[in-house]
C-alpha cells in the first residue's frame, strides 16, 4: 500500500475551506467539519489518558475506542465508508457493566478529579458530551447541507450519537475505576459546602 499522507501541508485550506468526499469544499466552521473536528479532539483526549495511565487493561480498551473514533470521523467525511459499526454501542455497555462491578454504588455526585489519569478521564467525558451535542446540532443542520453532498444518513448519525453517549458513560466509569485501583478516594459533592 502506498503512502496515504505524502505531505503534511497542502495549502488547500488557506482560504478557510476544507475538502470532503465528492470533491466538495466546505467552510471550516460548517457543522459537518465542526463535528469531524470535535471527534478528532475527543480521540486526542483519549490518547492523553492512555499516556498518563498505568492500567494496561483500561489502556487497551481505550485504544480500541480510538480506532472506533477514527472510523466514526471517516464515516462523517465519507458516508459510504462502512468502518464504523453502530453495534459497538453494545460493546461499550458490556465494558460499563463490567467496570461497575468493581465500584460501590454512588449515592451522591462526585467531583471530577483524583489521580492524574482519573482526572483526565473525567475531562475527556466532558469533551465527549460536547461531541454528542455537536452531532445533535449536525442532524438539525442537515437541511442546509449542499444538495450535491451525499450526507450521512439519519440512521448513521443516530448510531454515532448513541455510541458517543455511551462512551461518555464509560469514561465516567473509567475515571472512577482508575481512582479505585490506585487507592485514591472519591470526593463527594456537597451542596452545603461553603467557602472558607
Amino acid at each position: 500500500m502506498g503512502n496515504r499522507i505524502s505531505k503534511v501541508y497542502t495549502r488547500t485550506g488557506d482560504s478557510g475551506t476544507t475538502g470532503i468526499s465528492g470533491d466538495i469544499r466546505l467552510s471550516k466552521n460548517d457543522p459537518l467539519i465542526q463535528a469531524i473536528g470535535e471527534v478528532d479532539e475527543l480521540n486526542s483526549e483519549i490518547g492523553v489518558i492512555v499516556a498518563f495511565s498505568a492500567d494496561e487493561e483500561i489502556n487497551q480498551q481505550l485504544q480500541g475506542i480510538q480506532h472506533d473514533l477514527f472510523n466514526l470521523g471517516g464515516m462523517l467525511s465519507y458516508p459510504q465508508f462502512d468502518g464504523f459499526a453502530a453495534g459497538r454501542v453494545d460493546a461499550l455497555e458490556t465494558l460499563i457493566d463490567g467496570y461497575n462491578e468493581e465500584l460501590s454504588p454512588l449515592k451522591e455526585f462526585i467531583l471530577p478529579g483524583g489521580n492524574q489519569a482519573a482526572a483526565l478521564a473525567q475531562k475527556t467525558r466532558a469533551v465527549c458530551r460536547r461531541v454528542e451535542r455537536c452531532l445533535v446540532s449536525l442532524g438539525q443542520a442537515y437541511q442546509q447541507m449542499p444538495a450535491e453532498y451525499d450526507s450521512v444518513s439519519s440512521e448513521q448519525l443516530s448510531g454515532a450519537t448513541k455510541y458517543v453517549n455511551r462512551l461518555s458513560d464509560l469514561l465516567f466509569t473509567i475515571g472512577r475505576v482508575l481512582n479505585k485501583r490506585a487507592g485514591d478516594a472519591e470526593i463527594m459533592w456537597s451542596s452545603h459546602r461553603t467557602q472558607a
